[in-house]
């Protein structure tokens, strides 16, 4: 079995945090694909952008491919695609992704989908345990101002 990861889609699935250091985010993730992996499953992970040093290389030494595509929006997305048409018939391949566009090409190339969400929810870190109960995700730092898009601002003053 091949998985091949929309890794920005999987990261993105659950809001902890992961904006605020996006290399950090990445070597979780595939952290958490190497043990999750099982001795017949090949995982691949596409990320955008740029690697930090060592990334690739980091990342193989843990049984993962991990790729990235530079290129701005979506330069991932077409990477899996162009990754997909190289694979063969897409017998035994699961796509993971929750863009709706790259599901479609991927389906045409005769490829399973998996939602991001979903397949998050299996990794060893995929549970909401990693928030604690009652905790937010949206909170910023202890003492801090809340980031993210549910931020709360006070009423103004007039």
């Amino acid at each position: 079995m091949h998985w091949v990861v929309d890794g920005m889609n999987v990261i993105g699935s659950r809001p902890d945090g992961w904006w605020r250091d996006r290399a950090a985010a990445r070597r979780r993730l595939v952290s958490d694909l190497a043990a999750w992996a099982g001795p017949d499953t090949e995982v691949t992970v596409v990320f955008d952008g740029r690697p930090g040093p060592d990334e690739v290389e980091d990342a193989a030494s843990r049984g993962v491919t991990a790729r990235f595509a530079p290129g701005g929006p979506n330069a991932a997305d077409h990477a899996i695609v162009e990754l997909l048409g190289t694979l063969g018939d897409g017998v035994g391949i699961t796509v993971v992704t929750s863009d709706s566009a790259l599901a479609d090409s991927a389906r045409r190339a005769g490829v399973a989908i998996e939602g991001a969400k979903t397949f998050r929810a299996k990794l060893p870190d995929g549970d909401e345990a990693a928030t604690p109960a009652g905790a937010d995700p949206w909170a910023g730092p202890p003492g801090g101002p809340r980031r993210g898009p549910r931020a709360r601002r006070p009423p103004p003053r007039w």
